[in-house]
């Protein structure tokens, strides 16, 4: 009987390392979600600012300033 309590000790630490491993893909993939996610977030922040810098540019040359 060692011989199948050996061979499941093997087939269950196998499974639990495909389990792990498959865990570490999903947050790596979380992860750069999130990452892309704040990159967007900081590119259209710095749109709005040159935008805002713009429309303060032609209202300053409007005004004559």
């Amino acid at each position: 009987m060692g011989f199948i309590e050996d061979a499941k000790e093997t087939a269950e630490a196998a499974a639990h390392r495909a389990a792990r491993a498959v865990e570490d893909a999903v947050d790596t993939v979380k992860d750069k979600a999130a990452e892309l996610k704040a990159d967007a977030k900081v590119k259209q922040a710095e749109a709005e600012r040159e935008s805002v810098d713009r429309r303060n540019e032609a209202k300053e040359k409007l005004r004559g300033d």
